[in-house]
């Protein structure tokens, strides 16, 4: 019997089990299709782009500043920030765990950096980061060697698969470094560019603005830390700060930066200051400081001298604030440069019994010699006539020491800028009202003092000083600085009378000024030297010494004052001092602005009074 016939199973149920599998697996297919393609295609889109593309600022060139002359004091020279893309320093990304280490090692003797704070920036808290700044304003020949290292690596990475770049991701940014090529000239006035780019001190925080321009983007495709040319960029120029131009003169500059060092260094003093001033125009052609600092090296920089001391700095004035107080008597008229003054040899007022520098016997003085040989008790009581009682004359002598700037703002705009001490007339002391009229008991910054002589070199008018011309700005067009405020202090005729009396402190041989003389030319100056609060104790220890003045005297065109504070070698009287600085600056100031003696005969007013 044959054996029974060999039946086989029906193939269409697992054939509808396949499809059913295929169907669902094309189904799961097509909807995760749609979602990326449709529903989260801009999602996608964007990630992909963030991934491909980098966006990074181009900063604009700093304005560069000038003296009047067009002489750069500061400018800003190519250099580059250093940056790194964090996520491409990763396992995944470079297939080796110490790829933030090994470049760390190449980059720190570049950058001089400490490897670990380089390896902390490219391992980020933050492991979404792509941008990291690993040093700022680094010069082209910095950058070369980072990229031809880099360019090195790329090179062996693509013939040995077992070489990773470890600086595909270092990036360079376009950036620039301010540069400031006389070194410590004008430091003061300029200040310094700090890490952030912004200005830290000086004209370069007071138009920090004008300056910085307004930065740029670009944004490009990258692979691999390599800029994909065929990719295409777009980029947002940056626009180029505003370039400074000062009032002052760089050649003026060197020579009373140059005098109050030598002088400062002599004496062992603490500091000093030297200001010379345009009488015409209150334009500041020079403003130097001792000790000073070099912008270009913040980091031997002494931390006390990085200011502007000339603006900053509030001390008590001593004998050259006496001129404001026979401006006074004069305008007043309650006396005149002939006045009989009987000055004793001491003076009891309030609750002191006041001397002069030298002891000496009862002089006969006019009110010119009271000048001339500096006299605090001839002072006092002349000032004493400005009000039929003391409360009255010194609310007169307040009102004329306001006027001349005293206790307010110069107009500078200076960062950090003093206003001085002086308290209302009605709260001063019963020293006070003895002692402000010789210059002891309020105080001011040499800015402050030098403008006093420059009101009365200008016939009485007081011009607010200035540091800035103008700005220039990426469009060539020049913008001048608005123009300073002018307020009559005294008349004419008191403002020439004071110039002859000044005339006598210089060229009378009773005069306090005699070191200060320039031959061929008529000099206006006054000494002082004042008790010095030391700004430690708050005591005073030490002394200002200082000398103010302008010329010619007949004809004034250029104000100097300088002041040294606790000079502590030799000799710390003003006219010893800081006379001979007054000279050598003055003298430098007139020939490098053609500045031809009048020729006159000085007014030769007598000192001693003679019935």
């Amino acid at each position: 019997m044959p054996p029974p016939a060999l039946r086989l199973g029906s193939p269409r149920p697992r054939l509808r089990m396949v499809a059913l599998a295929l169907t669902l697996v094309l189904l799961a297919f097509v909807v995760r299709l749609l979602q990326v393609q449709a529903v989260d295609a801009s999602a996608y889109a964007a990630k992909a782009e963030q991934n491909r593309y980098v966006v990074h600022t181009l900063a604009a060139e700093r304005g560069q500043i000038t003296d009047r002359n067009g002489v750069a004091l500061a400018i800003s020279e190519d250099a580059y920030d250093i940056t790194a893309d964090p996520t491409m320093f990763t396992v995944k990304q470079l297939k080796i765990d110490d790829g933030p280490e090994q470049a760390a090692a190449l980059l720190a003797p570049i950058l001089g950096q400490d490897q670990a704070t380089i390896v902390r920036k490219l391992r980020p808290a933050n492991k979404l980061s792509r941008y990291t700044r690993l040093a700022t304003r680094q010069t082209p020949q910095v950058w070369k060697q980072i990229k031809d290292l880099k360019s090195a690596l790329a090179k062996k990475a693509d013939t040995d698969n077992n070489t990773a770049n470890v600086l595909a991701g270092v990036f360079a940014d376009p950036s620039s470094q301010r540069v400031y090529p006389n070194g410590d000239l004008a430091a003061g006035i300029l200040g310094w560019v700090n890490a952030e780019g912004k200005g830290g001190g000086g004209i370069e925080q007071e138009l920090n603005k004008q300056l910085t321009g307004k930065a740029g983007k670009i944004r490009y495709a990258q692979s691999g830390g390599r800029e994909v040319p065929t990719a295409g960029s777009a980029e947002t120029p940056a626009v180029p700060g505003s370039d400074v131009e000062l009032t002052i003169d760089r050649d003026i500059q060197w020579a009373a930066q140059n005098a109050i060092t030598e002088q400062v260094k002599k004496s062992k003093a603490d500091r000093g200051y030297v200001i010379v001033q345009d009488t015409r125009t209150g334009e500041i052609l020079a403003m130097a400081n001792s000790p000073g600092f070099d912008p270009n090296d913040l980091s031997k920089a002494d931390g006390s001298a990085m200011g502007n001391a000339a603006v900053q700095d509030a001390y008590e004035p001593g004998s050259t604030a006496k001129v404001m107080s026979m401006a006074a008597v004069l305008e007043q008229n309650a006396a005149t440069p002939l006045t009989h003054v009987v000055v004793p040899n001491r003076l009891h007022r309030g609750d002191r019994l006041f001397q002069d520098d030298i002891d000496h016997r009862t002089w006969n003085l006019t009110l010119n010699g009271v000048l001339a040989k500096s006299s605090n008790i001839g002072t006092i009581l002349a000032a004493g006539q400005l009000g039929k009682t003391q409360p009255e004359a010194n609310k007169v002598l307040y009102s004329y020491l306001r006027k001349f700037g005293i206790g307010g703002p110069t107009g500078l705009g200076f960062p950090g800028e003093t206003r001085g001490i002086l308290a209302p007339a009605d709260k001063w002391s019963t020293s006070q009202q003895y002692t402000i009229p010789f210059g002891q008991g309020f105080s001011l910054s040499a800015m402050q003092a030098a403008s006093v002589y420059s009101t009365i070199a200008n016939g009485g008018v007081r011009v607010e000083p200035t540091l800035v011309r103008g700005t220039e700005g990426a469009d060539g067009r020049f913008t001048p600085a608005s123009k300073p405020r002018k307020t009559r202090v005294v008349s004419e005729k008191t403002a020439r009378s004071l110039a002859q009396m000044l005339e006598s402190v210089v060229d009378d041989e009773q005069g306090t000024g005699v070191k200060a003389r320039i031959p061929g030319y008529r000099v206006a100056g006054k000494t002082g030297t004042a008790n010095r609060v030391d700004p430690a104790t708050g005591r005073y220890r030490g002394y200002t010494s200082s000398f103010a003045g302008f010329a010619p005297a007949d004809n004034p065109r250029i104000t100097v004052y300088c002041a040294i504070q606790n000079a502590t070698s030799g000799n710390y009287f003003g006219g010893q001092i800081c006379g001979p600085i007054y000279k050598q600056v003055m003298e430098f100031a007139l020939k490098t602005l053609q500045v031809p003696p009048t020729g006159a005969k000085a007014a030769n007013l007598p000192v001693d009074y003679k019935p």
